[in-house]
Formats: C-alpha cells, sequence, structure tokens
C-alpha cells in the first residue's frame, strides 16, 4: 500500500493529519484491461453481482461461494441461479464495455465505471465513473452509444496492450 494512501471497506481513503478522506470510487481499480477488475484480486466490478442488477434493479455483493471466471476476471454472484444465468447468457448480464463508463468512452477516454451508479438500456447493463454520466446517458443514450461506437474499437485495442 502506498504511503498516505489507507484502503478501508471499499473506498480509498487520503489520510491527511488526524483526518481520513474517503472517495466513493472503486478501490484500487485496473483501467489497462478490457475488463475492469480490482487489481490484486482479480474481481470484475468490484465483486458486485452483475446479474442482480437485472433481478432486483439494485448493485448487490457477490459472495465468493459463487464464482465464475470469464474474460480473464472473476464475476461473484448472490446466489447459484444468478451464477448460472450470467454463464449461460454472459453478453447480456457482462457490463458493456467491459464495465468502462460509455459516457467517458464517447469522449475518447476510458474510465472505470463504479458499481452504484448503473443504467440498464435496452436489456444491457452500463456503468459509469460518476452520477451525472449516468443521468447524461439516460437522458439519450442513442447519441453517447454513436459516438462509443467510433471510438470503442480503438480504445479497446489500445487496453490490450
Amino acid at each position: 500500500m502506498r504511503p498516505g494512501i489507507a484502503l478501508i471497506g471499499r473506498r480509498v481513503c487520503l489520510l491527511a493529519g488526524i483526518w481520513i478522506i474517503c472517495s466513493g470510487a472503486p478501490a484500487w481499480t485496473a483501467t489497462t484491461e478490457r475488463i475492469v477488475v480490482n487489481r490484486f484480486t482479480g474481481v470484475a466490478i468490484e465483486g458486485f453481482d452483475p446479474v442482480a442488477y437485472f433481478v432486483t434493479g439494485t448493485a448487490e455483493q457477490g459472495r465468493a461461494e459463487f464464482e465464475a471466471n470469464l474474460w480473464g476476471a472473476v464475476w461473484r454472484f448472490r446466489n447459484e441461479g444468478n451464477r448460472a444465468s450470467f454463464l449461460a447468457h454472459p453478453e447480456i448480464y457482462g457490463p458493456q464495455f467491459g464495465g468502462y463508463d460509455p459516457a467517458d468512452i464517447a469522449r475518447g477516454v476510458t474510465v472505470a465505471g463504479n458499481p452504484y451508479f448503473f443504467a440498464i438500456v435496452a436489456q444491457r447493463l452500463y456503468l459509469f465513473s460518476r452520477e451525472a454520466n449516468r443521468d447524461a446517458f439516460i437522458a439519450n443514450p442513442e447519441r453517447f452509444l454513436y459516438e462509443v461506437g467510433k471510438r470503442w474499437p480503438a480504445l479497446q485495442e489500445q487496453l490490450g496492450q
């Protein structure tokens, strides 16, 4: 762990004197991979169950006893049924663009999505780095997806290097 940085739960915290300032961003996320994973554990989307977004409409933590390995990442699920659904249709349940924020991709950069900022549009899961990006995307997904379509192939190729 780097000096001045603490990992508390799922938050990255800067130690400033006696104060602890925490960000809500996922901790230690790798952004040089095709799938956003925790660089220390290899767990995708910080261990949140990608199927739960569709089933309950909320961000729910998966459990280590219900894991699957796919696309070079470890995915966690709340139960065996969600795990089976994901493995049968990962293209539907997996976050689009590997978990990167489509609003940022449309601007030509890759920023890891935060599992708490999500949207399901046209039966696909999208994760966003911040709430404002999610709200803008929801207001006009076609515009963002058009821009993403132009930029994603080159960005994805850079991620694989």
